[in-house]
């Protein structure tokens, strides 16, 4: 009973040995190496603890990051098959469309469009210049590219190929002050002439009589009377329209579709195929 009520050291003596303790236990660890060694093996005896306590938590992360891919995938997946869905309803219009074209083509005397080959081309440099607008792609002769031949990316046409190498190949864009292309409007199929002014966004619409139907937001598609582009692609949207009855034809600028000043892969057309579709109906006849 009396041991119950003995009490040990004084408190403050106890903080002095665990002060003296906590020095030399510094001491030694900032002057040998054994306290290294020490520390290295509780380490490795207690990290199976460490691993067990977290274990919990890391599944709980785990199961929570699988939960939510799979609600990812979930829902992904179901848009890609609501577009696929919607991609195959315009893909049998757009053959109903087009069977419909060739007839119409056909009783007017004139070939169907025949989509031809095509290649991917990188651009490699830039003319800087403030009227040229040319750049050089990676391909050439090597490649089967001849001059004339048209330039597309996935947003509309981008110019002409004017000179040919090996292995590459020097291109016109569209907004070159020397460059033209025939064009017409998808509204009214008004056609006409859209030509560069050495601005990387903006193309001149010329003679257009003042009484012409044509308006801003107007989208000009290539027309094909050219020879060199094929009919049907973007060229650009109608930004500015002005009527001034003082002068003989309106006033027209469009926009390009293409960025033509950061474009950095495109395609090359061989437009030869329509003359194909033309020399076969004329064999059929």
């Amino acid at each position: 009973m009396n041991d119950f009520f003995n009490r040990g050291p004084a408190l403050g003596l106890r903080l002095v040995f665990a002060i003296a303790c906590s020095v030399g236990l510094m001491f030694i660890d900032r002057y040998t190496e054994s306290a290294t060694q020490i520390r290295s093996l509780l380490n490795t005896a207690v990290s199976p603890l460490f691993y067990a306590a977290s274990l919990p938590e890391s599944l709980i992360a785990r199961a929570s990051e699988q939960l939510t891919s799979q609600q990812q995938l979930l829902a992904e997946n179901s848009q890609l098959k609501e577009r696929l869905l919607q991609q195959d309803a315009q893909l049998l219009l757009l053959e109903f469309l087009q069977q419909e074209n060739n007839k119409l083509r056909a009783l007017m005397g004139s070939a169907p469009v025949v989509q031809g080959q095509r290649l991917i081309a990188e651009v490699l440099a830039v003319y800087s210049h403030p009227f040229s607008h040319q750049v050089v792609i990676n391909k050439g002769t090597n490649d089967g590219v001849s001059v004339h031949q048209p330039i597309i990316d996935e947003k509309g046409v981008v110019g002409q190929i004017i000179s040919v190498g090996p292995t590459s190949s020097r291109v016109l864009l569209i907004s070159d002050n020397t460059h033209a292309i025939s064009v017409r409007a998808e509204r009214t199929g008004i056609r006409t002439v859209a030509e560069g002014i050495g601005q990387w966004d903006l193309l001149r619409v010329i003679h257009l009589p003042l009484s012409s139907d044509i308006r801003e937001g107007d989208r000009l598609l290539a027309s094909g009377f050219d020879g060199r582009f094929p009919e049907g692609y973007p060229v650009a949207e109608v930004v500015e329209v002005i009527r001034d009855a003082t002068q003989p034809f309106m006033t027209v600028h469009a926009k390009p579709y293409t960025y033509l000043d950061r474009i950095r892969h495109v395609l090359i057309l061989w437009p030869g195929s329509q003359v194909e579709a033309i020399q076969q109906i004329e064999d059929e006849n």
